[in-house]
């Protein structure tokens, strides 16, 4: 329909003239709008919590890789896009996981055992330094310090370990994130991505509250045992 392809091409480049030199493009706005819902529906172990953050995931992709796309708003940042795209792919899994339960509450929390923290923690760390390579290789015809490619490769990575902790329904998530957003919010703000980097700053202050939120609940409530029908199914 030419009027849908109209309207969405007019949302797709509206912008927000700041200042004379300085623009936010509508999108990152409304896109980390969604972000914030999908953290509050978290917050209340609610399953819509993934179809919301996979709207702001899509928005944020293309708000991302700047100057990539064509946008005048800034250098692309790779990390910041591709865990978008993986953020999508990983809320599908939580989307489907959360709903084999029945009810608004969909997960018991729990911290992850010391057999999955042995799992993750390496593969992490061998994915920060792989994505730090690749981004720089991907990167080499903007001139960006090579702090930007570390940072961007631990955003990248620890973004998408938090996501799939939430899914898991691991207490850590929130820790993840904490440590995700003390270096996000200074990239964000040192290359103009002002929306998303007061998102990360209102967002840091949220997850300290989800983590003792989720932290209580972790010691009130009883997480079905491993042997169980419903654990079989989810699992």
């Amino acid at each position: 329909m030419h009027w849908l392809d109209q309207l969405l091409t007019a949302f797709y480049d509206a912008k927000w003239q700041v200042t004379d030199t300085q623009a936010i493009y509508w999108r990152e706005i409304v896109g980390n709008a969604f972000g914030l819902g999908s953290a509050l529906f978290g917050l209340r172990r609610n399953v819509w919590a993934w179809p919301v953050g996979i709207v702001g995931n899509v928005l944020l992709f293309t708000v991302f890789l700047g100057q990539a796309l064509g946008n005048d708003q800034g250098t692309p940042l790779y990390g910041q896009a591709s865990r978008q795209v993986f953020f999508i792919i990983t809320s599908v899994y939580g989307w489907w996981r959360w709903r084999q339960a029945t009810g608004g509450e969909t997960v018991v929390p729990r911290w992850a055992t010391n057999r999955e923290r042995m799992l993750y923690l390496p593969l992490a760390l061998a994915a920060v330094v792989g994505c730090f390579f690749a981004f720089r290789a991907i990167g080499a015809g903007f001139p960006v310090p090579w702090w930007y490619y570390l940072a961007d490769s631990w955003i990248f990575v620890g973004s998408i370990l938090a996501t799939y902790a939430m899914a898991r329904g691991w207490v850590e998530f929130w820790l993840c994130w904490i440590a995700v957003d003390l270096v996000g919010v200074p990239e964000l703000l040192h290359f103009g991505y002002y929306p998303s980097a007061i998102l990360y700053a209102v967002y840091a202050a949220f997850v300290i509250w989800g983590f003792v939120v989720w932290l209580r609940l972790s010691r009130t409530l009883q997480p079905p045992r491993l042997d169980s029908p419903a654990m079989e199914t989810v699992a």
